[in-house]
């Protein structure tokens, strides 16, 4: 699969996954179907200053999120080990799923090429989706600023659903 930046996913049905997650468990799309609304957050690493942001600010909104019955879950291309030991230090108290091969990323388009001092590389962009009950995107937040970005989501839904 080639690597797209195509975000255009909003009215679709949002491609399905089925991945490991911090808590010890599986989490699949699928379960959520006709339950909850999911909001999905790509972040590109584990434990880094703009990743730790936007994990504590949505743990610190989490009760807010559950008030509402959305689901919270933050998907990077970390191992396993790496989100549960994130999610244990930082004491999220929602799964971080742990997306190794990047084929959810790819799916989702946010498995793109980036540049650091130079370098190119590819990583996951910092982008938000939020599902409705019926699994279609009902809406992407593109380059996310982490800061505040908890509480965007959590307007939008409000005003939106």
């Amino acid at each position: 699969m080639s690597p797209t930046n195509d975000l255009s996913l909003t009215g679709k049905l949002a491609p399905k996954f089925k991945l490991p997650a911090s808590n010890g468990r599986t989490i699949a799309l699928e379960d959520f179907k006709g339950k909850q609304i999911v909001v999905l957050y790509f972040y590109p690493r584990a434990d880094t200053p703009g990743c730790t942001t936007e994990a504590c600010a949505f743990r610190d909104a989490l009760a807010d999120y559950d008030k509402a019955r959305i689901a919270v879950f933050g998907i990077s291309p970390d191992s396993v080990k790496d989100v549960t030991k994130f999610a244990e230090k930082f004491h999220l108290n929602f799964p971080l799923l742990a997306d190794e091969d990047h084929t959810v990323a790819e799916k989702y388009g946010c498995w793109q090429e980036k540049s650091m001092y130079g370098k190119k590389y590819w990583g996951a962009a910092r982008n938000t989706f939020v599902i409705g009950k019926e699994g279609k995107v009902l809406h992407v937040f593109e380059k996310v600023k982490p800061a505040g970005h908890d509480q965007e989501v959590l307007i939008w839904i409000r005003e939106n659903t």
